[in-house]
């Protein structure tokens, strides 16, 4: 829809809206609102024109301390979204600023920057994502089990009784993205007991990250209003397969997809300039998973080795090569690059500006792809791969962290933050996480080393 007061005025009307939530989100993706009555249209412009404040500090990692003055949540109109399930609510999703100026720390303003970036070079950043949750139940004793139990197949990819078992929640969310014009057009039940995804048509980044968003909390929701708990988490169980949330990503002008070529002779239909994006893609990885792969928990699903079902399904190897699972990048048709390190747990703002602007050093640096690589690297050991000079991806978040602090070309495009940089800030509040995470004794230690000692 157009985005002008007046055109979402209309919808707002037609719907009968009385209130929005004025959301945004920080570090952790974590969304944050205020419910705003809207009853003129005097009201939505004074909203968009001055947002709606918040005590930043309070709301989470967006680089506010006590003494700062309050954060305002300013709509994009563009981002207009009913709540399904409430008729009459509607959430907008906002950038931040502070005293009138933009506030550097606001993810989705990070990624407006990269993205500028790329527009005034011609290029509009289109993407859709794979977003993979499982549906479980707490314990008593705070551990979590699948909800449904009959959901016990070992390989359970696919199930169509697990699908018809989840059938009124499963089209219920289909049926609320379709209404909002997402195009939801495949629900599967996933690789592991309990998984699921649901996904839609792609979008360029900016409304595809706000989409997102929205998905997630609408997921969380209904899943709380049906006595269970919906989590993105990249690892929930040790022997399930983990929850991704893999970006497809192209570069376009106009209606033309510059990632496109049918003529490539390497029979992957990508051109020049989509080979030297998954050069940068490649160069920068290591750095790249800081941001795509952000938590402790998101190296338990990078990893060697195998679930209960036979397969991780994500990468281990920086490597890219045709319709194979197996790779770090996936070139699943002609035209498009899926990144497979991007997990349930990504800030998508900042995972989608860490991609972009890697793929664009690529193409400004000319950088090379290499070969692509069609082996199922699941089953060639470890060393002979090394040997070979793939290199893998971090082994943890710590990891992740020190390659991140070394690389300028992200560094530059997060751009800087009061009297550093955000990657700083960034670094500086992973590894408190980390910390938090290290210091923990675990039942694990402790049936290992208890009486061994």
């Amino acid at each position: 829809m157009a985005g002008t007061v007046d055109a979402v005025w209309k919808e707002m009307q037609d719907r009968g809206i009385e209130f929005v939530f004025a959301q945004f989100v920080d570090m952790y993706a974590r969304p944050s609102a205020k419910l705003v009555p809207v009853r003129s249209k005097d009201d939505l412009e004074g909203l968009v024109t001055d947002g709606a404040g918040f005590a930043g500090f309070a709301a989470g990692e967006i680089g506010q301390v006590p003494s700062d003055p309050d954060i305002a949540a300013i709509p994009d109109l563009d981002s207009y979204t009913p709540v399904p399930w409430q008729q009459n609510l509607a959430r907008f999703a906002c950038d931040i600023t502070v005293e009138g100026e933009e506030w550097p720390y606001c993810p989705r303003t990070i990624l407006r920057r990269v993205l500028a970036r790329a527009e005034d070079q011609g290029y509009e950043f289109q993407m859709g994502l794979e977003l993979e949750y499982f549906l479980v139940k707490q314990r008593e004793d705070g551990s979590i089990e699948i909800a449904d139990s009959y959901d016990t197949l070992e390989k359970p990819c696919y199930d169509m009784a697990g699908l018809t078992r989840r059938y009124d929640f499963l089209t219920t969310v289909s049926r609320y993205c379709n209404d909002l014009g997402w195009g939801n057009y495949a629900n599967d039940h996933e690789d592991a007991n309990g998984q699921f995804e649901q996904n839609f048509t792609y979008a360029n980044a900016l409304t595809s990250c706000d989409r997102g968003i929205f998905f997630r909390y609408m997921v969380h929701t209904l899943a709380e209003q049906n006595g269970m708990i919906a989590t993105f988490m990249p690892k929930p169980f040790t022997n399930l397969t983990g929850n991704g949330c893999h970006f497809h990503m192209s570069l376009w002008d106009g209606d033309t997809n510059l990632f496109l070529d049918e003529s490539d002779p390497r029979g992957l239909g990508l051109s020049e300039l989509a080979y030297n994006f998954i050069g940068g893609l490649k160069t920068h990885a290591r750095a790249t998973s800081a941001l795509t792969a952000p938590t402790v928990n998101s190296y338990k699903r990078l990893k060697v080795g195998t679930t209960s079902s036979g397969a991780t399904w994500s990468p281990v190897w920086i490597s890219y090569g045709y319709n194979n699972r197996t790779q770090m990048l996936r070139i699943p048709g002609p035209g498009r690059i899926e990144d497979r390190t991007i997990d349930g747990s990504c800030n998508p703002y900042l995972a989608a500006a860490a991609v972009l602007a890697a793929g664009l050093d690529g193409i400004e640096q000319k950088l090379d792809a290499g070969e692509p690589n069609s082996e199922n690297l699941y089953s060639i050991p470890y060393d002979e791969l090394r040997a070979r000079g793939l290199e893998t991806l971090p082994h943890n978040l710590l990891e992740a962290t020190d390659e991140l602090a070394q690389d300028d070309v992200l560094r530059k495009a997060l751009g800087p933050v009061r009297d550093e940089d955000y990657v700083d800030y960034f670094i500086r509040v992973k590894l408190e996480e980390w910390n938090r995470y290290h210091e923990q004794v675990t039942p694990w230690e402790l049936r290992e080393y208890l009486t061994r000692f």
